[in-house]
């Protein structure tokens, strides 16, 4: 009787099966079986997401997450005795013969060593111990997106380290894979240093023999060994490095432990005088071998391409039908007599093993893994693990979702109740020493420059410097310590629903933490389409930089409920950017997102050392920003609002003071209250007929409508080159006050006591709760900073560029507009538009949502009156 066939979405959550074949085409076929789901490979099926959706597998010795769709393209069988045999992966071990690479460099006194591995294998900490750099490290893949080079001395050398983004493989199918292939290929490392969690060895190797594949000169850090020996396993790794011609070493990079000894064998193979190394080749089975060997038989011996390419490994990628190959080859002569070769042996070879190119030689590589590690490697039976015991509480179905939401807003209030404290110790600082030069240095424009201008511009930033480190230490805890992967597993399927990939969640994240970066890691998303909807949100997060404007007015006009009114402008934000995305997805940007394919890594305990060179890079950059950009923009926007000098209009203010100096009508106490005003009104009339002032009273019709004054215009004018300028401007603008008012010193009591004085409003306060949230909701919406939108530009396109200034300004104005219109409405008609947009909303939904009986709310089930869903 035959069997039916399974698929991995029918093994129930506890339960395991045997990899019998992958199906599907592209990215995400080549994607899964590099993570390890390849023909006899056992799964476990570990949970469900929250919301049902992605589910959480283990492979060899990682935990991986896709979707239900995905799971679905999976065929497997259960692990019957009479089945096993007709599974195994055959090893045939390794064959050498003499190099055919002619692209090693010469001796001499400089060694490029480029750096290799998967994602969060420990790259990024071997590069920071070594060259005394301080690159960000990050628990989850994508933290690279881009090469960095250090160099520093070792016995007599001069050694370029080359930190290559983290990838699964050297392929066609990402970014990643086509950078390090590229860089390897055109720059040709003298030795390619592959770093490999020694937690995950057999999915690791996958890339290292893609390496021996491509002839390099391999030196191998074994990291995290000390993982390898809590868990009890058994490696003999100096006999694998003697069987692959490489040498292992051992090493606990983020201690430190071990690069030396990894240096002193990187230039012994420099200078060939390792004991380990040898040239090997993978024995793909005799089939595979023939096919490559009509390859390179016809291939020839063309030198050119010898230069470039180990010929081995050029008739292997043609096999592959590796398209990247073929554009290599375009000009030789003989190239559709290879071509023809090729795809020939590619059929054969398909017909021959009932199965693509791809999958034959990848179940290759991992049978040559497996087989390899049977003769060293005696694994560990663990009952107990750690990651996935804290897993059960924080990715659990009911607590899940709501201990994420807990996090951030614990983040939010330490950011502010504990910020508030050094916060206050800086602003005392910045207020003594304003004093002080007004006391030392004599009147005229140059005092005024110092104080008005850079103190109160540059000064009014720094006081939120503590915010902003306390912020990126919650940034930092998440990223380090594996959190940040399942924040995007716990939020897929919400991703997924909006028309975006779950691992967009990542980027979005670390847009709280900066929009450049959080735009450049959108790299790792495979799909186009993924990428553009995503750097278009990010900048609805807010940065640290929107920081200082939040904290301003959240604590002159919230004396209540502060951590709240903070927290919710994020989550503003945060829905602003869901709603975007799922209008993009389903109208300019239509198409479907990529499928889910996400390792979840270990829980790591982040390292006091990573934590505080975290905190110190994000120090130097906000006071490099102050240094440089803020403090020249302070400088511009001083200069606008002090000249031009009307001294004949401001005389006349002057003569009145005079007058009543010398009145002998008022009292003290009278006289310096008239004084006062007349010298609130002076300096108010000054700032007016500013060069600033002309261009707040131009824009001023445009800012109305939403609560806000000329001051406000020009204060968020200015944010285009940095949000934290917002702030600066402010304390430029309102200087006056601040000088009138001794007891007043602070901006905070500067814009409590702000009031009209002209027009319909004079004598009304400019500031209100309502007025104060709203100008917050346009400084969250409206358009980045120069740095995001040239970003966007570099990874998208101008056009793209244009678009985010244009649609973010138009939907700040738009939301500013609702918000303080429907706000300055009795309570009672409040509540009655809110009920009816409410209705609408749930007659929309309605209409829209798709005909789907299933329970668990998937759109995979094909009942229409039950659940399918395991």
């Amino acid at each position: 009787m035959e069997k039916q066939t399974l698929t991995l979405l029918d093994i129930p959550t506890g339960e395991s099966c045997i990899v019998l074949k992958v199906n599907g085409h592209g990215g995400f076929r080549h994607r899964i079986m590099e993570l390890g789901f390849s023909r006899g490979v056992k799964i476990e099926v570990i949970k469900n997401a929250p919301l049902l959706d992605p589910i959480e597998y283990k492979v060899l010795d990682s935990y991986i997450s896709l979707r239900r769709s995905e799971a679905q393209n999976i065929e497997v069988i259960n692990v019957p005795e009479d089945l096993k045999d007709s599974i195994e992966q055959n090893y045939y071990g390794m064959f050498s013969e003499m190099s055919d690479n002619n692209f090693l460099k010469e001796s001499g006194n400089t060694i490029n060593v480029a750096l290799v591995g998967n994602p969060n294998c420990g790259k990024t900490s071997f590069f920071n111990h070594a060259t005394g750099l301080h690159e960000h490290v990050g628990n989850y893949a994508g933290v690279t997106v881009d090469s960095k080079v250090g160099t520093f001395y070792h016995r007599g050398y001069t050694i370029n380290l080359v930190d290559l983004p983290g990838t699964y493989s050297i392929t066609e199918y990402s970014p990643e894979e086509l950078y390090v292939r590229k860089y390897i290929v055109d720059e040709h490392p003298d030795v390619v240093l592959n770093i490999v969690d020694a937690s995950n060895l057999e999915r690791n190797l996958f890339l290292t023999t893609q390496l021996i594949d491509m002839n390099l000169r391999v030196v191998m850090a074994l990291n995290m060994y000390d993982e390898l020996e809590k868990s009890g396993a058994k490696f003999d790794y100096n006999s694998l490095g003697s069987m692959l011609g490489i040498p292992i070493i051992p090493t606990m990079a983020h201690k430190g432990e071990g690069i030396e000894s990894v240096l002193e064998n990187i230039v012994e193979m420099y200078e060939d005088k390792s004991p380990f190394v040898k040239h090997i080749h993978i024995n793909y089975g005799e089939d595979i071998e023939k096919s490559i060997t009509s390859i390179r038989h016809v291939l020839g011996n063309n030198t050119d391409l010898a230069n470039r390419y180990p010929n081995r490994y050029i008739a292997l990628k043609l096999l592959e039908g590796d398209s990247e190959t073929q554009k290599e080859l375009a000009s030789i002569s003989n190239i559709n007599e290879v071509l023809a070769v090729a795809e020939s042996e590619r059929k054969f070879i398909e017909t021959s093993f009932a199965e693509d190119i791809s999958s034959v030689i990848n179940n290759a590589k991992y049978g040559f893994i497996r087989g390899a590690l049977n003769e060293t490697y005696e694994r560990a039976d663990l009952k107990n693990n750690i990651s996935q015991s804290i897993d059960t509480i924080l990715t659990n179905k009911w607590a899940g979702i709501p201990i994420l939401i807990l996090f951030v807003f614990l983040m939010f209030v330490a950011t502010f109740d504990l910020g508030a404290y050094p916060q206050g110790w800086i602003d005392s600082g910045v207020s003594y020493l304003s004093d002080w030069l007004s006391d030392v240095l004599p009147e005229g424009m140059f005092t005024d420059l110092i104080i008005d201008g850079i103190i109160a511009g540059v000064g009014g930033v720094l006081v939120f410097l503590p915010n902003v480190l306390i912020l990126f230490f919650f940034i930092s805890i998440m990223e380090d310590t594996g959190y940040m992967a399942r924040a995007a597993f716990l939020m897929d399927k919400i991703m997924h629903k909006i028309g975006l990939h779950g691992k967009s969640f990542i980027p979005i994240i670390m847009g709280f933490g900066c929009a450049v970066p959080a735009i450049m890691a959108t790299r790792t998303l495979e799909n186009r389409r993924d990428r553009i909807i995503t750097m278009l949100v990010v900048p609805f997060m807010s940065c640290p930089a929107r920081l200082p404007v939040y904290l301003l007015l959240v604590a002159a006009f919230f004396t209540k409920y502060q951590a709240l009114v903070l927290f919710s402008i994020y989550l503003i934000g945060v829905v602003i950017a869901v709603l975007t995305a799922g209008v993009l997805s389903k109208t300019i940007l239509k198409g479907k997102s990529d499928q889910f394919v996400m390792e979840l890594p270990p829980y790591r305990i982040p390292t006091v050392r990573n934590t505080l060179l975290h905190m110190w890079n994000k120090s130097v950059q906000y006071l490099q920003k102050m240094g440089t950009v803020i403090l020249l923009a302070s400088i511009i926007i001083w200069a606008l609002e002090y000249f031009p000098r009307n001294e004949e209009l401001l005389s006349t203010f002057d003569e009145q003071i005079a007058s009543v100096e010398n009145s002998n009508e008022l009292t003290p106490e009278e006289k310096e209250i008239k004084i006062e005003e007349l010298s609130l009104d002076k300096l108010a009339t000054h700032s007016e007929h500013s060069y600033i002032g002309q261009l707040g009273h131009f824009i001023e019709p445009v800012v109305r409508p939403l609560g806000f004054d000329w001051k406000m215009g020009v204060s968020l004018i200015s944010g285009l080159a940095a949000k934290e300028i917002v702030v600066s401007t402010m304390g430029i603008l309102y200087h006056a006050d601040e000088d009138a008012d001794e007891e007043s010193s602070s901006l905070v009591e500067t814009l409590q006591s702000q009031v009209y004085t002209s027009g319909s409003r004079a004598g009304q306060k400019v500031y209100s709760p309502l007025v104060a949230y709203t100008f917050m909701l346009f400084v969250l919406l409206y358009f980045p900073c120069i740095a995001a939108l040239t970003s966007i530009a570099r990874e998208g396109s101008r056009k793209w560029m244009l678009f985010e200034l244009f649609y973010t300004l138009i939907l700040a104005w738009l939301v500013s507009f609702f918000v303080y219109q429907v706000g300055q409405l009795p309570i009672q008609s409040i509540l009655t538009f809110v009920l009816v947009m409410l209705a609408v909303i749930l007659v929309i939904y309605k209409i829209l949502k798709p005909k789907n009986n299933c329970s668990c709310g998937c759109s995979n089930c094909s009942a229409k009156d039950k659940c399918n869903c395991k």
